[in-house]
């Protein structure tokens, strides 16, 4: 299992609009071999007061991500709506390989 997880900092007062954009978003990734499940998650508040939010992927392994990023899917999906003006900077991706323990 691997997990592809971004990072957003949302300005103060701008989660709703950060959480309507995700919802009115195509994804692309159902009929995406490889691809598990998806989940936005949110956090606290920071100490500068900028709320954390992180989309979760889930997928069957990094070969299967990396494929979906190099795919028609991927472009689609990511040239939709801009996040100008409610993000604090650009997204942070962080990735995970679950390690096996048995």
């Amino acid at each position: 299992m691997f997990i592809a997880m971004n990072h957003f900092k949302v300005l103060e007062d701008k989660g709703e609009a950060f959480e309507q954009a995700w919802r009115e978003r195509e994804s692309f990734l159902d009929d995406v071999d490889g691809f598990v499940s998806f989940h936005l998650v949110a956090g606290a508040n920071d100490e500068d007061g900028l709320r954390q939010y992180a989309s979760h992927t889930v997928w069957r392994d990094e070969a299967a991500f990396r494929a979906w990023t190099e795919s028609e899917a991927f472009r689609k999906a990511h040239s939709q709506g801009k996040l100008s003006g409610i993000l604090a900077g650009p997204p942070k991706l962080a990735c995970w390989t679950a390690v096996p323990l048995s």
